[in-house]
């Protein structure tokens, strides 16, 4: 099958259906060149902030409040479009609010409708301490025809026994969303996207928020590169990137990627990471030992 992640900028809209142009535009894209699989990226649908206007998308929470107003007919253009090119999209995440208290949300569609979503389980920093975002319950694994599929958004990417909780549910593919407003945090997410291929010898597509975005505080600042990331070994690029963008360029990266050489590779790789990572509880069992030198 062949996968996109995007490299996804911010624009302003002075109606919903100038985002629904938008994004269709974007999905039409991807669908013509053979695509079965998009990835949107973390806080991408925060550019629905403009539709309540500059004074509700510069307030960072009135902003939570106006795209989380949008989600049903966020979602039914998704479905509209999935359903269209028979493909699933993994929607830009954005707020949900559950018990008056927003997640991070990513919904994920395909041909059929929605399958479900996937919530942010780590926060970082700011959404803890000046956004007020918190962690939606438990993770999921997505079993569909083009295989098993999980999510880790943006920092849950940089926390390898949530990916390996899905990883041991059946997981062969790894979505790592993204919006990260420095290059130290692009990379963060980036090392953390290609750790996890590696650990779990499985694909991982990271997908970015690019540029800058006038409007809405939270997300003014957008640094990364799409990819798509798989390990370093039998059958896969030594380098264990499949395919990527330029760097703060907006565009889809696309790569090509076969279920069974994931299964290979876990069955007969050069190294065998997934089979071996059970080793490590024996590694530790002991006290570790702290060798002072003079």
């Amino acid at each position: 099958m062949k996968i996109a992640a995007a490299a996804y900028p911010f624009d302003w809209f002075d109606s919903f259906d100038a985002y629904a142009a938008k994004i269709t535009k974007w999905v039409t894209e991807a669908a013509a060149n053979d695509t079965e699989l998009l990835v949107f990226p973390e806080y991408g649908a925060m550019e629905l902030a403009s539709l309540g206007g500059r004074g509700v998308a510069a307030d960072i929470h009135k902003a939570l409040e106006e795209v989380a107003r949008h989600s049903a007919a966020v979602d039914a253009l998704h479905m509209q479009l999935a359903a269209r090119h028979k493909l699933h999209i993994l929607g830009a995440s954005g707020p949900a609010f559950v018990e008056g208290k927003p997640v991070n949300r990513a919904v994920f569609y395909g041909p059929s409708g929605i399958l479900g979503h996937q919530d942010k389980q780590i926060m970082t920093r700011f959404e803890r301490e000046t956004w007020d975002v918190v962690p939606g319950p438990g993770l999921t694994v997505f079993d569909t025809p083009l295989g098993k599929i999980g999510i880790v958004i943006c920092y849950d990417s940089e926390f390898p026994l949530l990916a390996r909780a899905m990883v041991e549910a059946g997981a062969e593919i790894l979505l790592a969303p993204s919006c990260t407003d420095s290059l130290a945090g692009y990379w963060r997410v980036r090392i953390g996207s290609m750790a996890r291929a590696l650990e779990n010898q499985c694909v991982v597509v990271h997908a970015p928020t690019v540029g800058l975005c006038d409007f809405c505080p939270a997300v003014d600042e957008n640094i990364g590169a799409a990819g798509i990331y798989g390990p370093p070994d039998r059958g896969f690029p030594p380098t264990g990137v499949l395919g990527q963008t330029e760097m703060n360029v907006p565009g889809w990266a696309y790569a090509d990627v076969s279920r069974d050489q994931i299964a290979e590779v876990r069955r007969d790789g050069g190294v065998l990471n997934t089979t071996h990572w059970a080793e490590q509880p024996d590694r530790i069992s002991a006290p570790v030992t702290l060798r002072k030198s003079d």
